[in-house]
């Protein structure tokens, strides 16, 4: 009896660990399971590279230092890096940073950083540092999104040039009819503080983005820009602005997900980008 139960439990063991247990799976729009290759080669291909991530997930920012280090190894100084993490007001330090007149202990104290840097974008930094890659901070300062927030885009008319200068050119434009904009105030129908500038203060970092991506594109070069999925997810918000701009970039998006199970992609993830990584939901998160 006692070695019938020891087969069973090794027997489940075994078939445990024998479970192919992916850790991501990468699909295009219309939901077929394609592979990293396939994704350096379109991005390779492509103006800008516009890499929406969830912000917690490792998978993510893992792939997001792979996919820069394979262009880097295609078009070397070609490449230009940016990230919404980093706020337009930050450039000065950054660019000390990666010129090493910074080091990392006062960076670190002196600039705004989020949480998870030094778990999640940290690499991307030293990767340019150590390759002489231009890494842009291409967010509005949160100051002014946060003005927007309560004033809306008026609200942004009494800065003085210096500060008109960290974010887009004004007026800015503004479709709230885009279905990523009308769905946060969706989202708060119903709620007693329901603030019509939600999507007005996600619209300015959206364009602000796009802006510094656009005044730092050279000819001839990959831009490949980091930032949350919701930012550029059904090829809206900053490829929006990127287009209006200049409708003959080529574009490349990424969106994240996650699923229970990621053997296809479920039927809401079909067509948010040109590439879409499915990780499991039960992925261990880095803050």
């Amino acid at each position: 009896m006692k070695k019938i139960l020891l087969f069973v439990v090794l027997a489940v063991l075994f078939m445990s660990m024998d479970r192919n247990q992916d850790a991501y799976k990468i699909f295009n729009k219309k939901g077929d399971e394609t592979n990293f290759r396939k994704l350096v080669a379109k991005a390779l291909d492509a103006d800008v590279v516009l890499f929406g991530e969830l912000h917690n997930n490792p998978i993510n920012h893992w792939l997001q230092l792979e996919l820069s280090k394979a262009l880097y190894q295609e078009i070397g100084n070609k490449l230009i890096m940016g990230a919404e993490m980093f706020e337009s007001d930050n450039s000065l330090i950054i660019s000390e940073y990666l010129q090493g007149k910074v080091n990392d202990r006062n960076f670190e104290a002196e600039a705004r950083l989020w949480p998870n840097y030094k778990t999640d974008y940290k690499p991307l930094l030293v990767m340019a540092r150590d390759s002489s890659i231009h890494f842009i901070a291409t967010n509005i300062p949160r100051r002014y999104a946060s003005l927007v927030n309560r004033e809306g885009f008026e609200g942004l008319n009494s800065l003085d040039s210096e500060a008109k200068g960290l974010i887009a050119p004004l007026p800015v434009k503004y479709d709230a009819e885009l279905s990523g904009y009308k769905s946060m105030l969706t989202m708060m129908e119903g709620s007693s503080h329901t603030n019509q500038n939600l999507p007005k203060a996600q619209a300015i970092k959206d364009a602000t983005m796009a802006y510094f991506i656009l005044k730092n594109l050279k000819p001839g070069s990959t831009f490949i820009h980091f930032h949350g999925t919701y930012h550029s997810d059904d090829f809206q918000g900053i490829m929006w602005y990127l287009l209006d701009a200049r409708p003959d970039l080529k574009i490349m998006t990424i969106s994240s997900v996650e699923q229970k199970v990621i053997d296809k992609l479920n039927e809401e993830n079909l067509n948010k980008a040109d590439f879409i990584i499915a990780t499991p939901a039960s992925l261990t998160k880095t803050h």
